[in-house]
């Protein structure tokens, strides 16, 4: 099978709304959350009973925890979409991508479409996200997510009330299945579609590769692919390597890692090595406020008080040198093109329109506390990611936007 035909192509959408300041502040509020252990959603989170002891919860399937106990899309301040087929003669919907949560649903705007397909177990399903949720009946359907990856008997929640997502029929849940304990009753959880494409062989392990294209739109645009159990070779230009989960809590709830952080040709160090996360739903870079000072120190950047992002001078942006990332032994730069925010989206940001904005940005806690770096969408952006929870493994490749002059 063509690992090509394995992908689900999706639109990335910075949401610019508030300019600047309101994606720090989600940014940031989510980092917080993070750092207190909550909803841990990464490969070895059911091997970490001591988050329980410090009260991390799901906040899922009903159970109303309160909108400061969930980490999911409605966090975030960068969202993924994709259209999904439902049901044979498929309808297509188009769907939230969402790493922090595990069901798959529809009915929030376009209405479920019953076919020779669909079965309702006559159970009900509910989940509660930070600002929507949805209540209505589970069904399962076939769905397909590309044209061989189509998933028999998915279990799929049909929405009869559906809050707070607005342009969208629902969302596709792709993160651990121990998140969907207690939405349909019970601590059974529900399989997932990335559970059940390993189940029916189509994929051989439980991974997903993600591709972006660098945007410089503030709409939603087809610039990414996410690939099911492998990683789509066509869209990387270097060996995937692969790095296991940290050790260090709370890092090892999510996407953890091991990473120093170092500046231009000398080497001077911004980061001593140390635990953080990749996370697609955080937009920024966000590292350690210590770190984030000796970022400033050696760029020269300034605090721009309109936006909040630290901002250089043409002459500065000359000067700027690259950012680099060692990672389990490979170093992986941020070319100084790709420390900067695209300056064809500053009016949006709030900024104005011929300053230069970095996309690095502090984490709002000292370093030390087991969680002080988020990889977030900027980063990634100008990487290869394999999110690989059956080896507990992240793996990095430059591609062809690597070091691409996009912005």
């Amino acid at each position: 099978m063509s690992l090509a035909t394995q992908s689900l192509r999706f639109a990335s959408q910075v949401k610019l709304a508030g300019g600047a300041r309101t994606i720090i502040a989600r940014d940031r509020a989510r980092a917080q959350k993070l750092l207190a252990g909550i909803q841990p959603h990464g490969p070895n989170a059911h091997r970490l009973p001591e988050l329980c002891a410090r009260g991390a919860h799901h906040g899922h399937g009903g159970h109303h925890h309160g909108q400061g106990n969930t980490i999911d899309v409605t966090d975030a301040a960068v969202t993924y979409t994709a259209s999904v087929g439902v049901g044979s003669p498929a309808t297509d919907y188009t769907l939230l991508i969402d790493t922090g949560s595990s069901n798959t649903w529809v009915g929030a705007e376009k209405k479920y479409k019953q076919t020779s397909t669909s079965k309702s177990t006559g159970k009900k399903v509910s989940v509660s996200y930070r600002s929507g949720s949805f209540s209505g009946t589970k069904f399962t359907d076939q769905v397909t997510l590309a044209s061989e990856l189509v998933i028999r008997s998915q279990s799929i929640g049909v929405a009869s009330t559906a809050q707070g997502l607005d342009g969208v029929d629902g969302i596709l849940g792709i993160g651990p299945v121990d998140l969907t304990e207690g939405t349909v009753g019970g601590k059974t959880p529900v399989p997932t579609v990335t559970d059940n494409l390993f189940k029916q062989g189509t994929i051989s392990n439980e991974s997903i590769g993600i591709f972006y294209q660098p945007s410089t739109s503030a709409n939603p645009v087809p610039n990414g692919e996410l690939t099911f159990g492998g990683i789509n070779p066509t869209k990387t230009t270097g060996e995937v390597n692969f790095v296991p989960i940290t050790s260090t809590s709370p890092a090892s709830a999510y996407w953890g890692i091991d990473q120093d952080v170092t500046y231009g040709s000398s080497g001077e160090s911004i980061l001593s090595s140390t635990a953080g996360i990749v996370d697609t739903g955080t937009t920024l870079v966000l590292i350690a406020t210590d770190a984030f000072q000796a970022y400033q120190k050696v760029t020269g950047a300034k605090l721009d008080q309109s936006t909040g992002l630290l901002t250089l001078t043409a002459s500065q942006f000359e000067k700027l040198q690259p950012l680099f990332f060692n990672i389990g032994g490979v170093r992986y730069t941020l070319t100084p093109n790709a420390q900067i925010w695209p300056r064809a989206l500053n009016s949006q940001l709030g900024g104005t329109e011929d300053d230069i904005y970095l996309v690095v940005s502090d984490l709002g806690s000292p370093s030390g506390q087991g969680l002080d770096f988020i990889n977030g969408f900027a980063f990634l952006q100008r990487f290869y990611s394999v999110f690989d929870v059956t080896n507990s493994q992240v793996g990095l490749a430059t591609t062809a936007f690597t070091d691409a002059e996009t912005n």
